[in-house]
């Protein structure tokens, strides 16, 4: 299917991003070249974007970028919002992403090595008003985030770094940690990172599905430990079979787009990335 339908869903995703930017005079275009309704596309799956394809900005122009590119979730990067942020500095971000008609859904990656790294990830997220974290903490760190997911009811969303980490290279490594921990602690899933590790992301998406509170996607130059991000649509990974097989799931998270390729220009990738993704989602 990739090799034979991706002219196709270049040109779904050239104009998937035409509609968003030039209005509605696009739409009888997209109508002709798409076998469904445009609207009962987006029902399907829910997008976000991870602020960190944006390290290199400031929140202000990451915002601007974000909104260039028609995606309305958003998950936070330290980066953009220290973690050592003042309250009144929360705030008046929160309130910046707000204006600007976005939804912040949750921070991360947040690194917990430590008890007070774990405190300050949850106070930091209760008072951006978020009820979920995307993180990483140490193994002897995990008890100490349970008591914290317990108590500010907060959800935790462990993520796979891939065979360069040493704590979660892959999905399945988070899974065997938080099994047996509070449901509320569970996996954001990094398709390329799993791609690094020779893993075709719809089987953990499946097989640890009633842990899956996040995902992170993008596409992989190859499976191995060298890989490297690309535009989407240009890589390994079958995106339609893993778009496929979270709708047969009845997956209700948020997929986050997250470019790490051309950090001082990443916007054109990730463009391509949101306009072949939505494409993709319009045909299947």
């Amino acid at each position: 299917m990739r090799n034979q339908s991706r002219r196709n869903f270049i040109k779904l995703s050239g104009l998937g991003l035409a509609l968003g930017s030039v209005g509605n005079f696009a739409k009888p275009i997209i109508k002709k070249y798409s076998a469904g309704n445009a609207n009962e596309s987006k029902e399907k799956l829910t997008f976000g974007i991870c602020s960190y394809s944006f390290r290199n900005y400031p929140l202000t122009q990451a915002i601007a970028m974000i909104k260039r590119v028609g995606i309305k979730r958003v998950s936070l990067k330290d980066v953009h919002l220290s973690l050592k942020s003042t309250k009144e500095e929360l705030l008046k971000a929160a309130e910046e992403i707000k204006q600007a008609e976005l939804v912040l859904y949750t921070v991360g990656v947040v690194y917990m090595t430590t008890e007070e790294e774990v405190y300050q990830a949850f106070e930091y997220a209760k008072t951006l008003d978020i009820n979920m974290i995307v993180g990483v903490p140490e193994y002897q760190m995990l008890s100490v985030a349970e008591k914290k997911v317990k108590e500010y009811n907060i959800r935790l969303a462990i993520h796979n770094h891939g065979p360069n980490d040493k704590r979660y290279p892959g999905p399945g490594d988070v899974y065997d940690r938080i099994k047996n921990m509070d449901p509320r602690i569970g996996l954001c899933l990094d398709i390329g990172h799993a791609m690094r590790l020779g893993i075709n992301p719809s089987i953990p998406a499946e097989q640890y599905f009633d842990r899956l509170f996040d995902c992170h996607i993008k596409d992989e130059s190859k499976a191995a430990e060298d890989g490297s991000t690309v535009e989407m649509g240009r890589g390994v990974i079958d995106i339609p079979n893993f778009f496929r097989t979270l709708i047969r799931l009845n997956y209700k998270g948020t997929l986050s787009f997250e470019f790490e390729k051309d950090e001082n220009d990443p916007l054109p990738g990730v463009a391509e990335s949101v306009g072949y993704a939505k494409g993709v989602l319009s045909v299947i």
